[in-house]
């Protein structure tokens, strides 16, 4: 049972008085029933009010407004197709979803969430990760029946790490679009270009070419629209500080011991990750040490893209967060997963 205690803090500007929640991680082992994996996929908090209205284009970027364009054309023919459309459709030759590619803080998050809110449902929008991890706590057959009764799947942050996740999600994607479904994808890497530098990317070509052919690719360009003035993560707080600096923090706080929190993490199935962490505001991290196990760190990053969906400040001591990567992860097959993790710590910190 987690330890939740409640006490008064002072407002970091003195003006009012805050309850503080105060939680573990570590206690938290939640349950999650296959439907509610399902269901659980939607937009996170940060793009659940957006639409393809409130996607600011940079007029010197023409592409930019071209990919909303289309996309918003896509949503709107398949929103007009209904049953017997879906139907006609299975099995039909040529791309059946849009790819949307460019680089980091150019709007394809915004725009493929956009795209979810304005298609017809049942729909689902999830990571890369959250559909291999569904797949891994569901079973194949089970995660692809369920996903063949939607309208629209939307895959973010479209990646292949290692030659099992090609096979998988190849197989999934021609499956559920045979069966009249609609993907929209995003990536900073072009669909024919999966897995290169991950593993011997032509051994798999005939996979990787056959998961290309499901999509229309459309090019984003331009500058990251953060424009962020911090390239590092805050500095870790001196531990006889960090009692301080934990108090001044509102709602729930999830505090605790970093070793303590990744040897917990190996007893959740990743596809819990997001219900372990719902309703946290800020995350206290004690003594946080470099990670030296692959396993380890993969399963890190993908608590960290839930803290990032849900915008959750970090403050920690020990290591600075920068150095929670060794440089031997940082420059193998999965250094795109981890530098998109510093990335998002990086944000996290510094709020």
């Amino acid at each position: 049972m987690a330890i939740v205690r409640r006490f008064g803090v002072c407002h970091r500007l003195g003006r009012v008085n805050a309850e503080q929640t105060l939680v573990a991680l570590s206690d938290r082992s939640p349950k999650v029933a296959p439907d509610e994996l399902i269901s659980g996929l939607v937009p996170p908090p940060q793009f659940e009010d957006v639409s393809f209205a409130g996607y600011r284009t940079d007029d010197s970027e023409p592409s930019q407004a071209q990919a909303r364009d289309k996309l918003e054309e896509f949503v709107a023919s398949s929103n007009s197709k209904g049953l017997f459309g879906k139907l006609f459709s299975k099995g039909k030759a040529g791309p059946k979803g849009v790819y949307l590619d460019g680089g980091y803080g150019v709007g394809k998050t915004h725009l493929l969430a956009s795209a979810w809110h304005a298609n017809e449902k049942p729909a689902t929008f999830g990571t890369f990760v959250e559909y291999t991890n569904l797949v891994g706590a569901l079973g194949f057959a089970r995660a692809r029946d369920d996903l063949s009764q939607m309208k629209l799947v939307c895959v973010d942050e479209f990646e292949l790490d290692d030659p099992g996740d090609t096979v998988l999600m190849s197989r999934l994607m021609r499956e559920l679009t045979d069966a009249g479904v609609k993907i929209i994808a995003t990536s900073n890497t072009l669909p024919g270009a999966l897995g290169e530098g991950r593993f011997a990317a032509q051994d798999f070509l005939r996979e990787i070419q056959a998961l290309a052919d499901q999509f229309e690719v459309y090019r984003i360009d331009g500058q990251d629209y953060r424009h962020r003035s911090v390239s590092e993560p805050a500095d870790p707080v001196p531990a006889d500080q960090l009692d301080a600096e934990a108090s001044g923090l509102d709602g729930v706080v999830a505090r605790d011991d970093f070793q303590t929190l990744l040897d917990h993490l190996s007893t959740v199935h990743p596809s819990r990750y997001g219900r372990m962490v719902d309703g946290v505001d800020a995350a206290v991290w004690e003594d946080v040490q470099t990670i030296d196990n692959e396993s380890v760190a993969l399963r890190f990053v993908a608590l960290v893209d839930r803290l990032y969906d849900r915008n959750v400040r970090i403050i920690n001591s020990g290591q600075a967060l920068n150095k929670v990567f060794t440089d031997e992860s940082l420059a193998g097959g999965y250094r795109k997963k981890y530098m998109r993790c510093l990335s998002r710590l990086t944000a996290l910190s510094s709020q």
